[in-house]
C-alpha cells in the first residue's frame, strides 16, 4: 500500500472481549456486521495468566483461554469472508498450544489457508527466579525473595512491536501471552499506517483510542447504567465497540447500529479516566501518554470522535506480574431469617469465634460480614433503620495451611444443630490463594519469538 493510500484510509478495529470469560456472541456480531479490518480479543487480567500457568502445570496442552474455540467457531467464517485479521492474547500461558488448536478449528471450518502466529517471550519466570534478590516489589520496595510461598508465574507486559512483527510476516491470526492491553489495538495501527515506533505523539494518539476500547463494552454502556440518572437502552443486548482510525491519529469510537447500549461523551469520559494514575504520564509498554489535551466530541448517534493526546519515550523497563501461592482461604455463609434474625446471627459469630479459639485454628486474617448491612463499607455503613427480616452471615479466613481453612468452613457448617435456631443450610468452600505482585525488569531481558503455523 502506498503512502497516499495509507493516509486516506480509515482502519476499523473491533473489541471482541475484555476479559477471559467475556460474552462470545457480541464479537461474532462485530465480525458479521462491522466490516472490520481487525478483531481484537483482550482476555487477560492481572491474575488470569497466573491461573493459566497453574492450568498448564496440570495439562501441558492447556493454559490458553478456555473460550478460544467458542469464539473462533463463531467469528472465523465472517472474518475470513471479510478479510478481517485477529489479534488476541487468548494464548495466555500457552500461545503455541492456542495456535495449534486454532489451526485445527480453521481446518474443521474449511476457511483456510490462513497463517497463525504464536508470539512468545513474555514468560520471564526463569529470569525473575535468577534475580529474585535484586528485583524489587513495586508494592513495598522489598526484594522478590522476601515473599513466602511458591512463585508459579512471571509474565512481562510486552508491547505492540512483537505483534507488528507477526503482522508483517503475514499472520491472519496473532496469538500472544501477556502483552499490554492497549498494545493489542495499537499494533494494527502501527502496521497498517507505517507509524514509526518512536514517533511518540502519533503512538500516544493511537494509545488514547486503544484505551477507549480495551475494556470492551464499558465504553458502550457496560458498568455505566444507573436507572433514572444514567439510563442505558437495551443493556441486555449490549453492543461491543469498534474504532475507526485515521492515519493522523483522529479516532471515532462507535458500535453496530441496532445493538443495545450507547456511546456518548459521558461513557467515553468515564472510560478514559478509568485506571489512569497520572493523566499526564500514563505508562505503557509502548509510550508514556499525556491525556490532558484530549477532546471528545459527539459526531453522530453512538459516535464519539477523539482528538489529541501526546506521547513521551517508552520506558526502558517492563512491568512483570508475578504469581505466588500464598496459603488458603476458607469461606462459608449461613442465613438467618425472621424476627430476631440479627441477634441470632451475632450469636452465631460468637460461637464460631469461640470454636476457632478452642480448636487452635491458626488464621492470619478473619473477616465476618453481615451481607446487606456492612459487607462493602464496614463501619462506614449507614445505621440500620429497624431490624432486618433476614441477614446472611459470611465468614472468610486466610490461613497458611489448608487444614486451618477447612476447620473454619466446617465450624460454620456445624452451626446447623449446634448454633442458633432457624438458619439456612450453610454453603462453604476452600481455595488456594494466588497472589499477584509486580516487579520491573529491563526491556533488554526480553527475547521474543514469532512461531508461524499454516492452516
Amino acid at each position: 500500500m502506498s503512502a497516499s493510500e495509507r493516509q486516506g484510509r480509515v482502519l476499523r478495529i473491533g473489541a471482541g472481549a475484555s476479559y477471559a470469560g467475556d460474552r462470545v456472541e457480541p464479537a461474532t456480531e462485530l465480525a458479521k456486521h462491522a466490516q472490520l479490518d481487525y478483531l481484537v480479543y483482550e482476555t487477560l487480567a492481572e491474575r488470569t495468566i497466573a491461573l493459566a500457568q497453574l492450568e498448564r502445570l496440570k495439562n501441558p496442552d492447556g493454559g490458553y483461554n478456555e473460550l478460544l474455540a467458542d469464539r473462533f467457531y463463531g467469528a472465523l467464517p465472517y472474518c475470513r469472508q471479510q478479510g478481517t485479521r485477529i489479534v488476541t492474547n487468548m494464548g495466555a500461558a500457552n500461545p503455541r498450544g492456542a495456535a495449534k488448536r486454532t489451526v485445527e478449528i480453521i481446518r474443521e471450518l474449511k476457511v483456510g489457508p490462513m497463517k497463525v502466529a504464536a508470539v512468545l517471550g513474555d514468560d520471564v519466570l526463569d529470569y525473575c527466579l535468577a534475580h529474585r534478590d535484586t528485583l524489587k516489589l513495586m508494592e513495598n520496595g522489598k526484594p522478590l525473595s522476601s515473599l513466602e510461598g511458591k512463585i508459579v508465574s512471571a509474565n512481562a507486559y510486552l508491547g505492540a512491536d512483537v505483534m507488528v512483527d507477526a503482522l508483517a510476516r503475514g499472520a491472519d491470526i496473532v496469538l500472544t501471552g501477556r502483552v499490554g492491553d492497549c498494545s493489542l489495538f495499537l499494533a494494527p495501527m502501527i502496521h497498517e499506517f507505517g507509524w514509526a515506533m518512536d514517533d511518540w505523539d502519533i503512538i500516544g494518539k493511537g494509545q488514547v483510542g486503544a484505551d477507549m476500547v480495551e475494556c470492551g463494552a464499558n465504553v458502550s454502556g457496560g458498568f455505566f447504567a444507573d436507572p433514572g440518572y444514567k439510563d442505558v437502552p437495551d443493556l441486555g443486548n449490549l453492543g461491543y465497540p469498534y474504532l475507526e482510525v485515521a492515519s493522523d491519529g483522529t479516532i471515532v469510537v462507535t458500535k453496530v447500529p441496532g445493538t443495545g447500549g450507547l456511546i456518548n461523551r459521558a461513557t467515553c469520559t468515564e472510560q478514559m479516566i478509568y485506571e489512569i494514575h497520572d493523566p499526564a504520564n500514563y505508562i505503557t509498554p509502548d509510550v508514556v501518554v499525556d491525556f490532558t489535551d484530549v477532546t471528545l466530541e459527539e459526531v453522530g448517534k453512538d459516535r464519539v470522535m477523539m482528538k489529541g493526546g501526546r506521547g513521551k519515550p517508552r520506558p526502558e523497563q517492563l512491568k512483570v506480574s508475578v504469581g505466588i501461592l500464598e496459603g488458603w482461604i476458607g469461606e462459608a455463609m449461613i442465613t438467618y431469617a425472621g424476627l430476631g434474625c440479627l441477634n441470632r446471627a451475632k450469636l452465631a459469630e460468637e460461637v464460631v469465634r469461640k470454636r476457632l479459639q478452642i480448636g487452635g485454628v491458626n488464621l492470619q486474617e478473619l473477616r465476618v460480614d453481615y451481607l446487606g448491612m456492612n459487607a462493602l463499607h464496614g463501619d462506614a455503613s449507614l445505621p440500620r433503620q429497624g431490624e432486618p427480616y433476614e441477614v446472611c452471615l459470611r465468614f472468610a479466613g486466610r490461613a497458611r495451611e489448608r487444614r486451618d481453612a477447612i476447620k473454619l468452613a466446617n465450624e460454620v457448617e456445624t452451626l446447623v444443630g449446634k448454633g442458633p435456631a432457624s438458619s439456612s443450610i450453610p454453603t462453604k468452600n476452600v481455595r488456594e490463594v494466588l497472589a499477584i505482585y509486580s516487579v520491573l525488569i529491563p526491556r533488554s531481558a526480553i527475547r521474543h519469538e514469532v512461531v508461524m503455523e499454516v492452516a
